[in-house]
């Protein structure tokens, strides 16, 4: 499956969430929702999945943990915050490296409509 129709489905299950639920949960509320939503879609979800830092050649659980990987390949991270910043961008952009993935959302909640909370990083 292609990376562009990977994250057209997470964006569409992404909207249902929103819609149903709208802004000002926690991010957690929305993770669960997004996850079963995916999974019934029928693509493969990994929900908090580990990210190890590969030091000197150990790999080494420091505690990162990626909110929801689909498919092997689109790192999502979720947020329910005023404004995604830079540091947010930062934070995707070393999941994507760390774990050698080349496509990631940042899905932000908290906004009146979607479409206003979400970014698309490549790398």
């Amino acid at each position: 499956m292609e990376f562009e129709d990977i994250t057209e489905k997470i964006i569409k299950c992404a909207m249902d969430v929103h819609t149903a639920l709208g802004p000002g949960l926690l991010e957690n509320a929305y993770k669960e929702c997004l996850f079963h939503k995916l999974n019934k879609t029928g693509l493969y979800v990994e929900k908090e999945k580990p990210l190890p830092v590969v030091f000197e050649g150990i790999s080494l659980d420091c505690g990162y943990r990626i909110d929801l990987l689909v498919e092997n390949s689109v790192v999502i991270e979720l947020k329910s915050i005023k404004n995604i910043d830079d540091i947010h961008m930062a934070q995707i952009l070393t999941y994507l490296r760390l774990g050698k993935f080349k496509v990631g959302l940042i899905i932000n909640f908290n906004v009146l409509s979607l479409k206003d909370g979400i970014k698309r990083v490549v790398n």
